[in-house]
Formats: C-alpha cells, sequence, structure tokens
C-alpha cells in the first residue's frame, strides 16, 4: 500500500493484481404491473459463486420501467411507496401522458426515474456491507413480462 496526496488529504490506495470480474443476468417475471421482490439473496448467491471476496458490486435493472434500490424490507413501507409513487405519477388517465401512444406505460417511466435504476454496495470479505436493515429490492412498474437485472461484481 502506499499513500497518495488526494486534494490537500491523504489517501490510502490499493493496487489491485488479482483484479477479477463477474457478470449475472438475474430474471424475473411479475404476476402484476407493479411489484418490489427482495433480491438480496440472489445477489448475495451471484456474489458467493464469484469468490470475490473486497471490491465493488453494481446491480442495475436493465429495462427503462424497472428500478433497483436499497432500503427496508417492511410492508408497510412498500405500501407507501406504492402510494406515494401512485400520487406522484399516476397510472390512470392513460391519455395524461404523451409517451403514451401505442402503449400505457407512461407512468412507470416516471417511477423509475424516481426509484433510481441502480445500487453499488462494498464487498468486504465476501459479504454486502450493508447497514442496518439495508436490503436490495426490484421494483417493477409495468410487469407481467420477462425482465433483466445485471449484477455486476469487480475486485479480488
Amino acid at each position: 500500500m502506499r499513500q497518495v496526496a488526494a486534494t490537500g488529504c491523504f489517501a490510502t490506495c490499493r493496487c489491485w493484481a488479482d483484479m477479477r470480474s463477474h457478470r449475472t443476468e438475474l430474471c424475473f417475471q411479475t404476476h402484476s404491473r407493479r411489484e418490489f421482490i427482495n433480491i438480496t439473496p440472489q445477489v448475495q448467491e451471484c456474489l458467493s459463486i464469484s469468490g470475490i471476496r473486497e471490491g465493488l458490486l453494481l446491480v442495475n435493472s436493465m429495462h427503462i420501467t424497472s428500478s433497483v434500490f436499497i432500503n427496508d424490507d417492511e410492508s408497510g413501507l412498500h405500501r407507501d411507496f406504492e402510494r406515494w409513487l401512485e400520487r406522484l405519477a399516476p397510472e390512470k388517465p392513460y391519455s395524461q401522458y404523451e409517451h403514451n401512444g401505442a402503449e400505457d406505460n407512461g407512468d412507470a417511466h416516471l417511477k423509475r426515474t424516481i426509484m433510481g435504476r441502480e445500487v453499488v454496495v462494498a464487498v468486504t470479505n465476501g459479504h454486502l456491507d450493508f447497514g442496518p436493515w439495508e436490503q436490495i429490492f426490484y421494483g417493477e412498474f409495468d410487469g407481467m413480462r420477462r425482465k433483466r437485472v445485471l449484477v455486476k461484481i469487480v475486485g479480488e
């Protein structure tokens, strides 16, 4: 390890001679238009399979009407999200969205923008380095068809 100057501060840098990467796609097909799914166990399994012990893990939705975010796994909170998002970007009437021509998912695009596309989590000693209660969720806003989530892990 070596120390380097960084804007008047000192930081410790570590060179990764043995850096590796791992890529997995998770697939989901919900039974309803909107749904929140805790995907933390699947993501941890991807991390375990990768063999990476230290690094960073990216999880992102590969569709513009779904989201990946971190929060608490509490059903009341999920219902709060649903009501809040529906107030901000109501599904109906479909005619309120210029996007809706051949499709009826203008609200789903807006909900995804609000909830976010991806999360990045530190990997420490082979585990997701979370704070208390943190879990990774897939948020579906235009479901009932097959969609993908990318898990990309980089480290050693």
